[in-house]
C-alpha cells in the first residue's frame, strides 16, 4: 500500500462510497442522507482552496482503503492555526492499523502547513477512533453530551486534540 494525494478525477466516487457508507451504518458522521456525487466538486475545491491536504491509502492494485483530511475548524480569523482532522477507512479495510498510518501523514501535512492544533470530534462511543487517537498522542478535550440526534438515539461528541509545536513565529491578523 502506498500514501498519496486524492484528487477529484481519480478519487470522488470512492471517496463518497466510503462516506456514504459511513452515513448510513455509523456514527462516524453525523448527517443522515448520503451524499451525492455533485457535492465532491465542491468538497474537493473548498480543500484546494485552502490548502488542506487529502490523503489516500492505496493498495497495489490502486483500490482506495481510506483517506484522511483536514479542514477549518471554525470560521473566525483567530482560528487560523486550528483544524478539524477526519480519517475513513473502507468498511472491508478498518482494523488493520491503516487509521496509524494516516494519522500520522495527516500530522506530518499539518505540521508542513504551519498548523498548530489538530481536533478529532469523534462520536463517544466509537472507542476505536478514541483508543487511536489516544494512542498517537492525541488528549481528550472534552465531550458535548447530546450533541446530535440519529438512529433514534442522542449522541455525544468527543472532542481529541494533539497541539504541535508548529508555527515557529505564529501572527494575529
Amino acid at each position: 500500500m502506498k500514501l498519496i494525494t486524492c484528487t477529484e478525477r481519480q478519487h470522488a466516487v470512492a471517496i463518497l462510497d466510503i462516506f456514504n457508507d459511513a452515513i448510513l451504518t455509523s456514527t462516524a458522521l453525523y448527517d443522515y442522507k448520503p451524499r451525492h456525487i455533485d457535492t465532491m466538486t465542491s468538497w474537493f475545491a473548498t480543500k484546494l482552496t485552502n490548502n488542506f491536504p487529502v490523503i489516500g491509502l492505496e493498495d497495489q492494485q490502486g483500490a482506495l482503503l481510506g483517506f484522511a483530511s483536514y479542514g477549518t475548524f471554525r470560521a473566525w480569523p483567530a482560528y487560523k492555526y486550528s483544524v478539524e482532522h477526519s480519517i475513513y477507512i473502507h468498511k472491508d479495510h478498518r482494523g488493520k492499523g491503516l487509521g496509524k498510518v494516516l494519522l500520522n501523514a495527516l500530522v506530518d501535512a499539518a505540521r508542513e502547513h504551519g498548523v498548530h492544533t489538530l481536533i478529532g470530534a469523534i462520536d463517544a462511543a466509537n472507542s476505536g477512533s478514541i483508543a487511536l487517537h489516544e494512542k498517537n498522542g492525541f488528549s481528550h478535550a472534552g465531550t458535548i453530551k447530546q450533541a446530535a440526534f440519529k438512529f433514534d438515539r442522542w449522541l455525544d461528541l468527543a472532542f481529541y486534540q494533539m497541539i504541535l509545536d508548529t508555527p515557529l513565529k505564529p501572527v494575529a491578523g
